[in-house]
């Protein structure tokens, strides 16, 4: 099924609003893990990390599950497809993984954080999850508009098999 111009439009105004808020989330998580990590200040850790909870309970995972809902929905409603390019495949799993690991690893990164209440048990609860999503996110990125790598096995065989069916067709 292959979307109508309109609602592939509005499907990707969604989809990228969603992943530019997901990284702009991740980059505010990592503001706060940075300020939590180097700050002598247990006023200033528990602030931190009270908002980086907020952050993660409330905002994250609605927004990971937008993106990747989205941009699933988008790969198989265009022709771009889930498995037809390289690029598509691994912005799928990597989306998939990222939004595993917030739900997963993050967010019970920082609960501990929080249930810590002074200084930090350790600075990587609050820091390698944001570092590694937000590395992530930017790799999403850059293969989202530079779309690399080309087709899949799969999508040069349904390729071979639309030019064999338009073949066939232009005989009849």
């Amino acid at each position: 099924m292959k979307l109508n111009r309109p609602a592939r439009r509005a499907l990707l105004v969604v989809h990228v609003a969603a992943s530019a808020g997901w990284l702009g989330l991740t980059l505010g998580l990592l503001a706060l893990g940075v300020a939590a990590a180097t700050t002598g200040s247990a006023v200033t850790v528990e602030a931190s990390v009270r908002a980086m909870k907020l952050f993660a309970d409330w905002l994250l995972l609605p927004v990971a599950f937008l993106t990747l809902l989205s941009g699933l929905v988008l790969s198989l409603g265009t022709a771009w497809g889930l498995l037809r390019y390289r690029w598509v495949c691994t912005k799928f799993w990597l989306t998939l993984a990222t939004t595993t690991a917030t739900a997963f690893a993050l967010r019970p990164g920082v609960n501990a954080a929080v249930a810590a209440g002074g200084p930090l048990p350790d600075a990587g609860d609050v820091l390698f999850g944001p570092i590694v999503s937000l590395s992530a996110y930017v790799f999403m990125t850059v293969i989202s508009v530079l779309k690399p790598w080309g087709l899949t096995r799969r999508g040069r065989r349904l390729r071979a098999s639309a030019r064999e069916q338009k073949n066939v067709t232009a005989l009849i």
